[in-house]
């Protein structure tokens, strides 16, 4: 109670016009809460509208320190997600579109080229985007605007002046209140009562067109209609249910517009915005989306971090949340990062994989000949215990269980599209083993199976690694007969099978696998610790650590 009350104060704080630098530095911090969640929860973010673009487009406006593998591996995601659409995202939700626009834009890409499809020109399709109600001409506006994108499409005959028919769209669906619903120009009356989050949106896309006469009549009347919807506690309904993310909407119309979070018309019995706001905060960074919750909403807490920007870039005087005069410049950032490790021909989609522990050990490693392997990749997160305490490192590995630690140990992207019957998307491997088979660093037992509960052979490891040997950069290639030779070393080296005798040449000559057994037992299961110690050497020899 002590720390929400403080942060009343604090945010009290911000109600002069001039936010004073004291005020501005408080809620910094609060804002960086709550990305610090939205970091921490949305960890691989793929397209979609929770834990998606809202995630990435929050952060990215926030100027949380966040890694530029996060945004890279983001955006791989979406172009995979584009390909595997045909550049088609929906038929009917033509926000779809809108939404990864501003994601897109706001890490500095270009959603007119993402896996060589434009983006942008489904939102010239007037009567499609329309086709949505209001949601889509709102949406669509506020994603043209937020990059200032021209639209060209002479071949189809799509109209140039598309803006102005989405405003006017928009000042057609205003009902008699002064709001908007989710209709628009198909409200059953305008009579019917307004919603308070289209009319807060609506507000939001209109705000670069004050310069209208017809616009700012518009633009007064829906305020006052808002006014009019604040409660007493000094926030919103949505369908009767008062929520977080309905005020959330409203603070970043006001700040789009220009309008001071304190403005008077938005303080019911000395409750304002932020106020009501602050009712949905937990102590963990993150918001309620309704007061009655006792639960963490992912979506509120998004909404709730791109309100506190608004509020953040308002006080600073910095372009507002949609207008994205500073997109983030991720580009130079990823190629100077991935020139500074790793081989020169490696595959350009790999990635450096940070330490998230300074220090990880299991009970059952210390002493142990892979105890040093073992630790060096638990410190990053690429490999984990059977439980907190406990490796195992002399028990099998499934073919699952190697995709996944191969997968994190190059920080792939997820490939999402599906390639195995007997792997369902609910599965806590579906995406590595995805990732992986698409990397080509495994392979199904045939184009339906993949078994991913079945354990590997030590022979299967080592072709394994050498496939991802090869993707790091390594060269790979040995003859037959050199291989041969290599092997000849091994008492039984007869016993390896034909498919595999490169491989297990390739691994032997690069020490990535322990030399010292006269034994490649190379029908024997291979150990967890094993696998550790074959990665962290070969994450050593292609200079990934």
């Amino acid at each position: 109670m002590k720390k929400i009350l403080s942060y009343v104060i604090i945010f009290c704080m911000l109600f002069s016009v001039s936010y004073e630098a004291s005020a501005v530095n408080n809620i910094e911090s609060i804002t960086e809460d709550t990305a610090k969640y939205i970091y921490q929860t949305a960890v691989n973010p793929q397209v979609g509208s929770i834990g998606g673009e809202w995630a990435v487009f929050g952060l990215a406006r926030s100027g949380y320190a966040v890694s530029y593998d996060y945004y890279y591996n983001y955006y791989k995601a979406v172009e995979e997600y584009v390909e595997q659409c045909e550049g088609r995202l929906s038929d009917r939700k033509y926000t779809e579109y809108a939404r990864l626009v501003l994601a897109l834009t706001a890490i500095g890409k270009n959603p007119a080229d993402v896996a060589g499809y434009n983006l942008l020109l489904p939102l010239s399709n007037y009567e499609k985007t329309i086709g949505q109600g209001l949601n889509g001409a709102v949406w669509a506006l506020l994603a043209l605007d937020c990059g200032k994108y021209n639209i060209s499409d002479s071949e189809n005959n799509m109209p140039q002046d598309i803006r102005n028919m989405y405003v006017e769209y928009i000042l057609q669906s205003q009902l008699a209140d002064g709001g908007w619903s989710l209709s628009g120009k198909n409200a059953i009356t305008k009579d019917m009562a307004s919603d308070t989050d289209m009319t807060a949106m609506a507000l939001a896309s209109l705000a670069k067109y004050r310069d209208r006469i017809d616009v700012q009549k518009a633009v007064e009347k829906a305020l006052s209609a808002l006014s009019d919807m604040q409660n007493d506690s000094g926030g919103f309904a949505s369908r009767g249910i008062a929520n977080s993310q309905s005020t959330a909407q409203v603070i970043i119309a006001l700040c789009e517009l220009g309008i001071p979070v304190n403005d008077s018309r938005f303080v019911k019995k000395g409750n304002n915005l932020i106020d009501n706001m602050l009712e949905y905060y937990q102590n963990n960074g993150a918001f309620k989306n309704s007061t009655d919750d006792n639960f963490s909403n992912q979506m509120a807490s998004e909404q709730a971090l791109c309100a506190l920007i608004a509020i953040e870039r308002a006080s600073k005087n910095k372009s507002s949340l949609y207008s994205i005069a500073d997109p983030l410049k991720i580009e130079k950032e990823i190629a100077d990062k991935n020139n500074s490790f790793g081989l020169t021909d490696k595959h350009e989609d790999i990635t450096h994989v940070d330490k998230v522990y300074n220090e990880k050990t299991f009970s059952d490693i210390l002493g142990h000949k892979n105890q040093i392997a073992v630790e060096a990749l638990a410190m990053r997160g690429i490999i984990n215990g059977k439980t907190d305490d406990a490796f195992e490192p002399d028990k099998s590995i499934t073919r699952a269980e190697f995709a996944a630690v191969t997968v994190r140990a190059l920080g792939l992207p997820y490939k999402t599209k599906s390639v195995f019957a007997d792997i369902a998307d609910d599965d806590w491997y579906f995406d590595y083993i995805n990732t992986a088979y698409g990397y080509g660093i495994v392979s199904g037992l045939s184009d339906s199976e993949f078994n991913p509960n079945g354990v590997i052979t030590r022979e299967e490891a080592v072709t394994m690694t050498a496939r991802t040997a090869e993707l790091c950069g390594m060269n790979t290639n040995i003859e037959y007969s050199d291989a041969r030779d290599i092997l000849a070393g091994f008492t039984d080296y007869i016993n390896v099978s034909e498919w595999a005798v490169k491989s297990a040449a390739f691994c032997c000559e690069n020490n990535i696998i322990d030399d010292s057994d006269m034994e490649l037992k190379a029908k024997a299961a291979v150990t967890r610790g094993e696998i550790a110690e074959m990665l962290f050497n070969l994450m050593r020899k292609a200079d990934l650590l």
